[in-house]
């Protein structure tokens, strides 16, 4: 059934492509919105209290509806996992964007490359130069892919029905929008940031493992161990070390941004990123989804014979 519900989810996914900027999580945004204007107090515990409050309801609501769905026809209930799939993973939830940089970059139209990136990834990008934009294409894919597909597939699998992606993917949208702030002051964030951490430390590793095996092995290993560290975030920086050296290409390195030069480590090894390099991400990040569908294969029989 699991395996069912993501092949189904991903075809759909692909077929019908459904943006972040969708009804249901603008709904999920105002809903937070609304959390954070009655409750943030500037302590933790309003935090605590608050994540629940937004996690908790849909998530319960997702497991009811699944085992309500089983207990009517199986059937059923493989339909509901794929819906919550579909609204909560896939590739072209970040593709669309990353295609048409590529595109952009191999047609010699810079300046349109330049402006998807920053409509992307909300970072001004008109200083860039071609080799930059190709390097900021792959930071950025190679974390969205974990976030909507190897991180959300990690907990559909390990939790019943889809309250393990809903879970997932709701953590993370918290993580992002109240546990990025830097304010020593504002504990409100804090929980979220350290429960969206935790969702994410064994999937980030187990994808950075997945992209060392498709990839070079041995450069990749050797990146992780030895420059992951170095990033500011060292969940993005285990996943973009391990990808930079099974693609054997240089990530990270100053860019220029607002007339001014950010530092930022190498990560990587091999040769500079340039736009052919965008094209080996993709295929990278589609074989290690295709060996994750490999091992719940796997999972699914040795489950069945036992």
């Amino acid at each position: 059934m699991t395996l069912i519900s993501l092949i189904f989810a991903l075809a759909l996914e692909q077929l019908r492509p459904l943006g972040n900027r969708n009804r249901v999580w603008h709904v999920f945004t105002r809903y937070a919105n609304h959390l954070e204007r009655n409750l943030n107090a500037g302590a933790n515990r309003h935090g605590v209290f608050a994540w629940m409050l937004a996690i908790l309801p849909p998530v319960l609501l997702s497991l009811l509806v699944y085992y309500a769905l089983y207990a009517a026809n199986p059937l059923l209930a493989i339909l509901w996992n794929v819906l919550v799939l579909y609204l909560t993973m896939g590739f072209r939830h970040f593709s669309s964007a990353f295609s048409e940089i590529s595109l952009a970059l191999a047609e010699g139209r810079d300046l349109d490359a330049r402006t998807a990136l920053s409509r992307w990834t909300g970072l001004p990008a008109a200083e860039l130069s071609v080799g930059e934009i190709s390097r900021l294409a792959i930071e950025q894919g190679v974390v969205d892919s974990y976030r909507h597909v190897f991180g959300t597939m990690f907990w559909f699998v390990l939790l019943p029905g889809p309250s393990g992606a809903l879970l997932y993917r709701l953590c993370s949208m918290l993580g992002q929008k109240w546990g990025g702030r830097q304010a020593e002051e504002d504990r409100f964030g804090r929980f979220a940031g350290s429960a969206a951490a935790w969702l994410d430390w064994l999937p980030v590793r187990l994808t950075a493992a997945s992209f060392a095996v498709m990839g070079d092995f041995e450069d990749a290993v050797y990146c992780w161990r030895s420059q992951a560290k170095t990033w500011g975030n060292y969940a993005n920086g285990i996943l973009l070390a391990s990808a930079a050296g099974a693609l054997g290409v240089k990530l990270g390195d100053p860019l220029r941004q607002d007339y001014t030069i950010k530092f930022r480590p190498e990560l990587g090894l091999g040769d500079e990123a340039d736009p052919g390099f965008l094209k080996s991400a993709v295929g990278l990040v589609w074989r290690s989804a295709l060996l994750w569908l490999f091992v719940v294969l796997l999972l699914s029989v040795a489950n069945h014979m036992a």
